[in-house]
């Protein structure tokens, strides 16, 4: 059973969906899980019956996790697998795991190698346009997970960054505050709010009174992606390296035209 996205999106990139018998609302964000029952997850867990009735062998989660959840599930005789990536690296590491877990090695294997050639490709794409731009250093970019108490992105979503050839202006997974980030004058901030798909509010962002002479601000490049695809380490993070590298290297770019200099969602 997987109460965590990542670890439902890397099941099923292994070609281990049949393995689940329930799954989190979030998880149909990220994978096919049609006619799986859904449960709660490591945060909002409501009732620990509803896993015990279905008789997971292993029960999956990953981060956040509120501590209460997981008191619950260690009370429970069932066994509980805690998931805790940091790093593009700790990806990796949990597609291994969870891959090699269900029987499914080599094709946890593949799934490393084409998020490799993924990254590695958009890595290309992005040096290719900052030479187009011509103009030198590496965007300066503020990555938010959550606006109150501000959270700045994961640091797996700070290497998604430079991989687009961008720099990740804060420390990345802790609190900040507004005047940490306008000390660090991000040219363009993106807001992936944890479970709130992609209703971040960009106009909270323009309404941050620290961050009047932020270039961001000035210059109208606040962007919303997708929460699933920054905030689930697993696969889903190639979508969400491709949408940095459009903000970064289109219209968030230093060099696209004042027109479509906005304050907007990347998706529709």
């Amino acid at each position: 059973m997987s109460l965590a996205p990542s670890a439902t999106s890397i099941l099923c990139a292994v070609g281990a969906r049949s393995a689940l018998v329930g799954v989190t609302k979030w998880c149909a964000d990220v994978a096919d899980v049609r006619g799986l029952p859904r449960v709660g997850d490591c945060w909002h867990m409501g009732s620990i019956e509803e896993i015990l009735r279905l008789r997971p062998t292993l029960v999956i989660g990953s981060v956040p996790y509120k501590a209460e959840t997981v008191a619950k599930l260690l009370e429970q005789p069932v066994n509980f697998l805690a998931m805790n990536p940091r790093t593009l690296a700790d990806v990796e590491r949990d597609v291994r795991m969870l891959a090699g877990i269900v029987g499914r090695a080599k094709a946890g294997e593949r799934v490393v190698e084409r998020m490799r050639r993924e990254f590695a490709a958009i890595a290309e794409r992005a040096r290719k346009a900052k030479r187009v731009e011509k103009d030198g250093g590496a965007m300066r970019v503020y990555c938010e997970a959550w606006p109150n108490p501000r959270i700045s992105s994961p640091p797996w979503v700070a290497e998604l960054v430079e991989v687009c050839g961008g720099e990740m202006v804060v420390t990345s997974g802790k609190r900040v505050s507004d005047e940490e980030v306008a000390t660090a004058a991000p040219e363009v901030i993106v807001l992936g709010w944890t479970a709130t798909g992609a209703k971040a509010k960009v106009e909270q962002a323009y309404g941050v009174m620290a961050w009047r002479n932020v270039p961001a601000i000035r210059a109208r490049s606040v962007f919303v992606v997708r929460d699933e695809l920054l905030n689930t380490p697993g696969p889903p993070l190639m979508e969400g390296a491709k949408e940095l590298c459009r903000i970064l290297h289109g219209v968030g770019g230093r060099k696209t035209d004042g027109a479509r200099k906005f304050g907007g969602s990347t998706v529709d």
